[in-house]
């Protein structure tokens, strides 16, 4: 079978050091893993190319996607993965989201266009069972945990982009009835991924809209936005007032159809609002953070894959010889000391972004009833989603690289991975706003979060001092999160807004920090694994490899940024726009 993760990695990651035994039984654990695995490799990936071809089409107003994609969305809602999360009473298998997480791993190594799907569906029923009435749930949430219909999230407007404070789809009151108060919606939402296709009976959209006030004029802010379920089919069976007014044509994801959808162009679509007018965004925020956490997955399984698909090439290709050596048969480039370096620059990139969205996972489960855990989330939630996205696409590029002229070539799906990874800093709030929600949100007005990671980061620096072999790390780790502390009470002391110029390189190095000490944390537990035999032992050598490399060839590059970030530098705020 087509290796899409590393399975013995992924168990280390659940059973070693992060101790999902205690969420739920093994058995259940393997099992849901061994299902996954087969079913990624045997349904998803075998139409990743073909998908990436036969891209959506409009076909009398109605998107036409990839029948394979629809086929293996099928058997993923009849083995029950759309349901797997959610507990029994809301027709699901209430298993831990860690759990649901390495599952949807497999998924996004195999085919994120195709994963992106499910990934939104979930989210969205997660969002009408948190928020929505009974009702809206029976008839809502129950078909999308069932994998019968879809859910989207229709937040981006053309005009709008990413400033939801400027979306200006209105929502005009029009009754009541069992399913709540109902509203008519008009306006356009732009980038919406799932917005229509053909693999589904019917499909939920959830609508951020404001409500006029009582002079007609829409609210100015988020303050005023509220959420609306708005399906493409109602109860009824007729067609609602939402219809696909172009498709965009992107250079990967190409098997997810991304919509721009017009909603009320026939007199207004019929909508039932979530919760109470203005709760909008606060409400939106819960699948917003979970697609974050499934965007840094996604980005982190294709940087996985693509490493795999590197290391497998690396040991095929022959090609040159040893320093010094003239004659003789050429050598695998595994033999070469810059291959095994940037294999290694690989490995710590996509083993390092997998393992910190895992963790992040494993925070999820933890939060609901653990105060300290959801502080310790709600800060890591843009680190989850940023560092895979950005340096999970370092593990790509280095894959072409790798595969020389071969991997620029359609040929070799490393390619077409690093297209498909490369949306990823972008969608779920790009890079630097989750630069400014950490530095503006996460640190400078709440610094809950920042105390338990303290904490965290000190246990593992006092464990990593009782190994002779981890010893250095755990200094250097200590200088580095040192360095951190003391940048941010710097920024404290910045003036207006002005510790917000350079957020995205303070990002950058926090995540690497971060990193740092997941790393170091996986080497105290590969180093103290019961597990034997020559694959268990060529994995602790690995994790221990992977943690020096990190620790000395990138964590440097957190200092450089720190300092930069502490210099108060206005190289690029100060200029203004005059100078482009």
């Amino acid at each position: 079978m087509t290796r899409l993760l590393s399975r013995r990695d992924v168990d280390f990651l659940l059973h070693d050091w992060l101790g999902a035994a205690a969420l739920t039984d093994r058995e259940t654990i393997d099992m849901v893993l061994d299902l996954s695995e087969k079913l990624a490799a045997h349904s998803f990936l075998t139409h990743y190319k073909r998908s990436d071809v036969e891209e959506p089409y409009l076909d009398d107003g109605q998107v036409r996607i990839c029948p394979a994609i629809g086929e293996a969305l099928a058997q993923y809602a009849e083995v029950g993965l759309f349901s797997a999360g959610f507990l029994a009473e809301q027709g699901g298998l209430g298993l831990p989201y860690l759990v649901c997480a390495a599952s949807f791993a497999f998924f996004a190594a195999a085919n994120a266009a195709t994963a992106a799907y499910p990934m939104l569906t979930v989210a969205n029923a997660r969002l009408i069972a948190t928020f929505g009435t009974s009702a809206q749930f029976e008839a809502f949430a129950r078909p999308q945990i069932a994998g019968e219909w879809f859910g989207t999230m229709c937040l981006s407007e053309p005009q709008a982009g990413s400033s939801l404070a400027d979306v200006t789809t209105r929502a005009e009151p029009d009754g009541c009835d069992g399913l709540g108060d109902r509203y008519r919606i008009a306006g356009n939402k732009m980038w919406i991924s799932g917005g229509d296709q053909d693999a589904s009976a019917n499909i939920v959209h959830l609508v951020l809209a404001k409500v006029p006030g009582a002079d007609g004029k829409l609210p100015e802010g988020t303050a005023g936005i509220s959420l609306f379920i708005v399906p493409k089919v109602l109860p009824d069976g007729t067609r609602n007032d939402v219809s696909v007014a172009g498709l965009n044509h992107k250079m990967g994801y190409r098997g997810t159809a991304n919509c721009l959808l017009n909603f009320g162009e026939q007199g207004g679509a019929t909508g039932w609002i979530v919760g109470a007018p203005g709760q909008g965004l606060r409400q939106m925020f819960q699948m917003m953070n979970e697609a974050r956490i499934g965007v840094g997955i996604g980005a982190a399984a294709m940087a996985y894959r693509s490493h795999l698909l590197s290391v497998d090439y690396a040991k095929e290709r022959l090609q040159g010889r040893p320093p010094g050596q003239r004659g003789g048969p050429p050598v695998a480039i595994v033999e070469h000391a810059d291959v095994r370096r940037m294999l290694l620059e690989q490995k710590v990139y996509a083993e390092g972004a997998l393992a910190l969205c895992l963790y992040c996972a494993r925070l999820v489960d933890l939060a609901e009833h653990d105060a300290e855990a959801a502080a310790l989330l709600a800060l890591l939630t843009p680190v989850a989603k940023t560092w895979p996205s950005e340096y999970g696409l370092v593990a790509n590029d280095i894959a072409i690289q790798i595969h020389g002229g071969y991997g620029y070539t359609r040929d070799f799906e490393v390619e077409q991975l690093w297209r498909d990874n490369r949306l990823n800093p972008i969608h779920e709030g790009t890079t630097s706003i989750q630069a400014i929600d950490l530095i503006g949100r996460k640190i400078l007005q709440d610094s809950s979060g920042m105390a338990v990671l303290d904490q965290a980061i000190l246990r593992t620096i006092s464990a990593a001092r009782a190994d002779a072999g981890l010893e250095g790390h755990s200094r250097t780790l200590g200088e580095s999160w040192s360095r951190v502390n003391s940048t941010i009470a710097d920024l404290r002391g910045c003036p207006g807004n002005s510790a917000l110029d350079n957020a995205t390189a303070f990002l950058r190095a926090f995540g690497h920090v971060v990193v740092a000490w997941l790393w170091l944390d996986q080497a105290i537990a590969a180093a103290g694994s019961t597990q034997r035999g020559v694959e268990a032992g060529r994995l602790v050598e690995g994790k221990l490899q992977a943690c020096r490399f990190f620790f000395e060839c990138e964590l440097p590059k957190a200092r450089m940024l720190l300092g930069f970030v502490g210099s108060r530098s206005d190289v690029a705020s100060g200029p203004g726009s005059r100078i482009f």
